[in-house]
């Protein structure tokens, strides 16, 4: 008998095993944007669970924006790019065997806006702190796997610094994607070599307390990464 390789690992319930599978057969398109679920009875039957198990991970789904109940009517399935909130991009990044490389992309935009901000101030509000975290960089393996291990940390670490939880809770709500995804990124030598003189650069703004130089090296990075990250994406199709 197959022991559980966890023994602390907790089962997931029906009602997550079912709103797992509704957001992955929203996404495939099985039930596209706009379009209605099929009657209780039939769809309890396809996910091979319980009516009000059902109703419990639908009820789930509207929390999050992506479907819409109205009782006596059908379940619409939301445009959840445009009615949705920030747990439904929590979702979408833990079905990465859905995702495209534009969804990367896009984050990555998004960080471009984030990142020079709450790294000024976690410079700001905590300069002694962000200059051990770059020190702890100068010295790395050169293995994609860790360059995307202490990346993500630097960043997270940086968020928490700025006083923002904000910024904090939209980056963990990428984590995992942000950890595979970066060991592709990284898999560029060009990649590690760009980060490690950006840590270098951030350091020697930091060190010399030029926060506006330091808020400048982290934008023009962030924005290097976009074309950087297509680089290593073409490459590991490749």
């Amino acid at each position: 008998m197959q022991m559980n390789s966890d023994p602390w690992e907790i089962p997931p319930k029906p009602a997550e095993v079912a709103e797992n599978r509704l957001v992955k057969a929203i996404l495939d398109r099985t039930f596209p944007i706009n379009s209605v679920l099929p009657p209780e009875r039939e769809l309890a039957e396809l996910l091979g669970v319980t009516r009000p198990t059902l109703r419990e991970a639908l009820q789930r789904l509207s929390r999050d924006g992506w479907v819409e109940i109205h009782h006596g009517k059908s379940t619409r399935v939301r445009d959840y790019w445009r009615e949705g909130n920030l747990l439904i991009l929590s979702s979408i990044a833990h079905h990465k065997e859905l995702l495209d490389q534009d969804f990367v992309t896009q984050l990555l935009q998004i960080r471009l806006l984030l990142a020079p901000e709450y790294a000024r101030l976690a410079i700001e509000h905590g300069k002694q702190q962000v200059l051990r975290l770059l020190e702890n960089l100068h010295t790395l393996d050169d293995s994609p796997s860790e360059f995307s291990k202490r990346d993500w940390e630097l960043h997270n670490q940086l968020t928490i610094l700025s006083g923002n939880p904000i910024f904090t809770l939209i980056l963990n709500g990428f984590g995992e994607l942000y950890l595979e995804m970066g060991s592709v990124y990284f898999s560029n030598p060009l990649a590690r070599d760009h980060s490690r003189s950006f840590y270098e650069k951030l350091h020697s703004a930091v060190l010399s307390n030029d926060v506006p130089l330091a808020e400048g090296v982290v934008r023009q990075v962030m924005q290097d990464s976009i074309d950087l990250w297509k680089a290593a994406t073409t490459h590991h199709e490749g």
